[in-house]
């Protein structure tokens, strides 16, 4: 099992992560917020040749979901040029959100879009990286909020090879007991490729994408510990910068 984090400065990410200790680091290729296109890394070479594993976290207003399609069609750009750079960077795979639509009359159109986003990029020879679906918070017609809804999204997807992110705060924000959770993710998607494992600054089912630090969340530790045991898959931490370190040791502490 390999243990790391996110990194907010990814200027240089692998040197961060070795400061960190970290065995994993995931990072964004362009500015979250933007639309931006990625430019070549330039410590490209240094990323690829590195022992640290990398993963990237597309950008956050992606939601090819959407049944708008100005949104929708710079979305499906967006994943494949993200992958496209995640590949230069010698990536195991990009998240993705899983994305809303408007009501839930379009519920089923958004798992269509899903599907078509797969479909279409077929067509062009695939994804250059794997496409990890990460689950939400909150959202009343989210994709991927309720493990219900995953189901429903897999049955679209899954036979292209999507792969699935289990973020623990927004499985725990969105509802969803922790306790068991592996199995029961696993039961629908066959696999779990990536573990985000955050603890929660806010209560059970409050729909609040808000992580915290694992000695300070309303998560009982062992709870994500023992998610971290059972996944069988890596774990990137997006806790606060401040306490990163702290959390890698307890993991590193409790897991083995």
């Amino acid at each position: 099992m390999r243990i790391g984090a996110h990194v907010r400065q990814d200027s240089d990410p692998i040197g961060l992560g070795a400061k960190l200790g970290a065995e994993v680091v995931q990072f964004f290729v362009v500015d979250p917020q933007s639309w931006d296109k990625p430019k070549p890394h330039p410590l490209a070479e240094q990323i690829k040749a590195s022992e640290i594993d990398v993963v990237i976290h597309s950008s956050y207003q992606i939601n090819v979901a959407s049944t708008n399609n100005r949104l929708r069609m710079p979305s499906r750009q967006a994943v494949a040029l993200q992958a496209a750079a995640a590949a230069e960077l010698g990536a195991f795979g990009l998240v993705v959100h899983g994305g809303h639509v408007r009501s839930d009359a379009e519920i089923e159109a958004g798992i269509i879009n899903w599907r078509k986003l797969f479909e279409r990029q077929q067509d062009k020879g695939g994804f250059a990286v794997p496409i990890l679906i990460e689950n939400t918070a909150g959202g009343n017609h989210a994709m991927a909020r309720h493990f219900d809804s995953i189901a429903r999204l897999w049955d679209a997807v899954g036979d292209f090879g999507a792969g699935f992110c289990l973020d623990t705060c927004h499985a725990w924000a969105g509802g969803e007991e922790l306790v068991g959770v592996v199995d029961r993710i696993k039961a629908i998607t066959g696999r779990i490729d990536l573990v985000h494992l955050n603890s929660s600054r806010d209560e059970f089912n409050s729909g609040a994408d808000r992580h915290a630090n694992l000695s300070e969340g309303t998560i009982d530790p062992e709870l994500l510990a023992e998610v971290c045991r059972t996944a069988g898959a890596p774990v990137v931490l997006e806790t606060p910068a401040d306490g990163v370190a702290d959390d890698i040791a307890y993991l590193r502490e409790h897991v083995g």
